[in-house]
């Protein structure tokens, strides 16, 4: 199984178009790597891409890429593109995916639903473009021999469709995780989750890579940066540090182990950041841009 980080970022990317945190000013400076938002490309084959989550980056990201490069006068091998919730980060990219190129796209029916309910997503000539529902716990193969499995995760909805009660930790359809599964290898991608119950933990055992929300340090990075007032649990994410966060509740989980969708405030982006280190020495990685994977 191959896998490319095509976007580290969360939603904003790094630098953030409005932002003039440190990180961001540093990314502009060139003294740290600019970061795209979230998305990643697994293949068995190295010929045919599923891409996890449709970034508003998807343009630049595939221009950045050769494997994702037209084969051929007109194409792609992006085949599909699976979706894990429908954050604008997650589903823009599918707008620009409107060229009058054949692909799939798979989701849960309450993602598709978002889809649908959207005239703007009517670019994609329904000709072309298939849309498939897939379950919860139910494997689905969206290459030859790579199996996907959605499973719930601890989340929010999109933050369009907030309405007045909001439950920040909801487990269903509206926001997964993905175990991806080949005949020699196992991962999973988790890009987005508001916390971390034992029953995750046992979910994420036994894989071989694990993608994993490292959205934020602290939950309070924003206003300690004084870019914000929101926290990690509000926009849906688990912080890393902290007694419930995923450095510890997450420190038995064996494999390769990786924080993907990391915001433009998180210290960790910082190379001599003491929280750098610190994830480093607990044995975890920080994905980048083109950062590439094998299992």
């Amino acid at each position: 199984m191959r896998l490319i980080v095509l976007g580290a970022a969360a939603g904003g990317g790094l630098p953030q178009w409005n932002c003039g945190c440190r990180n961001c000013t540093d990314a502009r400076a060139g003294v740290i790597p600019r970061m795209t938002q979230s998305s990643v490309a697994v293949s068995l084959d190295g010929q045919a891409w599923v891409v996890l989550n449709a970034s508003p980056d998807i343009r630049a990201q595939v221009d950045a890429c050769s494997q994702m490069h037209p084969p051929a006068l007109r194409g792609s091998p992006i085949s599909s593109v699976v979706l894990t919730n429908g954050d604008i980060d997650h589903i823009a990219g599918l707008l620009t995916l409107r060229e009058k190129t054949a692909f799939d796209v798979y989701a849960t029916s309450s993602g598709l639903d978002i889809l649908r309910s959207n005239s703007v997503f009517g670019v994609l000539d329904p000709d072309l473009v298939a849309q498939y529902a897939v379950s919860l716990e139910t494997p689905f193969e969206t290459l030859p021999g790579l199996t996907v499995t959605p499973f719930a995760v601890p989340g929010k909805v999109a933050l369009f469709l907030e309405g007045d009660t909001l439950n920040l930790e909801e487990v269903g359809e509206q926001t997964v995780g993905l175990l991806l599964e080949s005949a020699s290898a196992r991962a999973a991608y988790v890009p987005g989750c508001a916390a971390i119950p034992d029953w995750l933990i046992d979910r994420l055992a036994g894989v071989g890579l694990l993608l994993f929300d490292g959205t934020v340090w602290n939950n309070d990075d924003m206003q300690r940066t004084g870019t914000g007032e929101k926290t990690g649990a509000r926009m849906g994410h688990v912080p890393l540090n902290g007694e419930l966060g995923s450095l510890t509740r997450l420190s038995e989980v064996g494999g390769r182990k990786v924080f993907i969708h990391i915001n433009n405030t998180n210290p960790i982006l910082q190379p001599d950041s003491a929280e750098r280190a610190e994830v480093l020495g607990k044995g975890w990685e920080i994905a980048f841009d083109g950062m590439e994977i094998t299992l």
